[in-house]
């Protein structure tokens, strides 16, 4: 597959049309929010991103295997003093388009500076929202789990009658607990509120995220070998994240920068590893070409 551990230069949605049906493992991508990097991608506004992103979620959902995820990392923006709802849209399209809205995780971004407007705080948040072709997705949650936490040495060390059998919610959620299932465990599964700094140098990006945020779903919904798609490649952190859990990756990007910023960023990392290709032919910009082996264009 000559996409493999590849950057290529274009419009994801043209990009994708060569690759070859239920191909990918993982895809996550944020692609530039509404009316924002004007200067680097042009922007879309608001009222027309549902309209733009469905094409692409087309050829997503095509490239995506029965058993992959897509994980959309995307916020809201303010208009006219009121959070749009274009993302909301867009998730209910998506359904509409054949996509299970299966999770919703938060990232919590532990290292935002205060700031303040007269009607609101600073956004210290933002969604990944988990998409799915199939309800029987593969999953890997023990290799994101996380250590217990002092919190269990008060807790459990004296346990009642009702930490011992699984007490429903009170709420009427359906969620309930067995606080006797955490005795003697060092190790615990997460929640799905990700409390990571944000990435403080930009990489000469305008919007460059955190290598841990790809690296936690990586290792969620992939195993070694399998293949991760980013189709707003940027700088390249998502390729990053996948070469150093020894995924292979595809990157697409139209800004033709970029596409060299993030060879050059990868570069290092790919140079001696298993099952990355050495050769500096590797490393070079692919073009996609089409069935008769022509280049196509961007």
């Amino acid at each position: 597959m000559e996409f493999v551990n590849r950057f290529l230069h274009g419009d994801c949605e043209e990009v994708l049309k060569h690759l070859p049906d239920n191909s990918i493992d993982l895809i996550f991508t944020s692609p530039p929010y509404a009316d924002q990097r004007k200067n680097t991608y042009g922007g879309v506004a608001p009222n027309e991103y549902v309209d733009w992103f469905l094409p692409k979620a087309s050829q997503f959902l095509r490239v995506l295997k029965p058993t992959g995820t897509f994980i959309l990392n995307i916020k809201e923006r303010v208009v006219n003093g009121e959070r749009h709802t274009y993302v909301l849209d867009l998730i209910v399209k998506m359904r509409e388009q054949g996509w299970l809205w299966t999770e919703e995780f938060m990232w919590h971004k532990k290292n935002s500076y205060p700031g303040k407007w007269p009607n609101r705080f600073r956004d210290n948040w933002e969604r990944l929202i988990q998409f799915n072709k199939d309800k029987k997705f593969a999953m890997y949650q023990e290799a994101v789990m996380i250590p217990v936490g002092d919190w269990a040495k008060g807790r459990l060390a004296n346990l009642s009658e009702t930490d011992k059998i699984r007490d429903e919610s009170k709420a009427g959620s359906g969620f309930g607990k067995n606080v006797s299932n955490w005795v003697g465990r060092d190790m615990v599964y997460p929640t799905n509120v990700l409390h990571m700094a944000t990435e403080c140098a930009n990489r000469d990006h305008s919007a460059t995220f955190p290598v841990e945020l790809p690296s936690w779903f990586i290792k969620l919904f992939t195993q070694p070998g399998e293949m991760v798609l980013d189709p707003f490649m940027g700088s390249g952190t998502t390729a990053l994240a996948a070469i150093r859990q020894g995924r292979k990756f595809l990157g697409i990007e139209i800004n033709k920068e970029y596409v060299e910023l993030a060879r050059k960023r990868t570069a290092r990392e790919q140079i001696g590893l298993p099952g990355i290709a050495e050769k500096k032919a590797a490393y070079k910009v692919a073009k996609p070409r089409s069935k008769n082996g022509a280049k196509a264009k961007p």
